[in-house]
């Protein structure tokens, strides 16, 4: 069996089943909001990425972004120094998650009515 692209060193699993394993990495209610920040709309710094329309708590935002980073899914690089400031970028397996949030999205849109983004055109339609 081929050795696993992600891995965080130490840590165990609750399941076998990929989907559970899936989840427990960005199945919680902010993880996606900010993969999908990162991916689509060009949204890099904490403060930025704070500014969402869901407002995500800073606390729980640096939570987020520590896992992401500790599984490769996300870096950073300063891009300042006095304060000490960070730009994030999703890394390829990061980017790699949008096929997956386009299904979720178009999920919601047909499902839910919600609101449906397009990465290409950069357009939005609400409901």
């Amino acid at each position: 069996m081929a050795k696993p692209v992600l891995q965080n060193d130490g840590y165990s699993f609750r399941s076998q089943c990929s989907i559970a394993r899936t989840l427990e990495l960005v199945g919680d209610k902010w993880t996606l909001l900010v993969i999908r920040d990162l991916m689509w709309h060009g949204k890099h710094t904490f403060q930025v990425l704070q500014e969402s329309e869901e407002h995500i708590p800073s606390n729980i935002l640096s939570q987020r972004l520590k896992k992401l980073m500790a599984w490769g899914l996300v870096d950073r690089e300063p891009y300042q120094e006095r304060p000490l400031r960070y730009a994030y970028h999703l890394t390829e397996p990061g980017r790699s998650l949008e096929p997956m949030l386009l299904q979720i999205m178009g999920w919601g849109h047909a499902q839910l009515d919600g609101g449906y983004f397009d990465p290409k055109s950069q357009c939005s339609t609400t409901p």
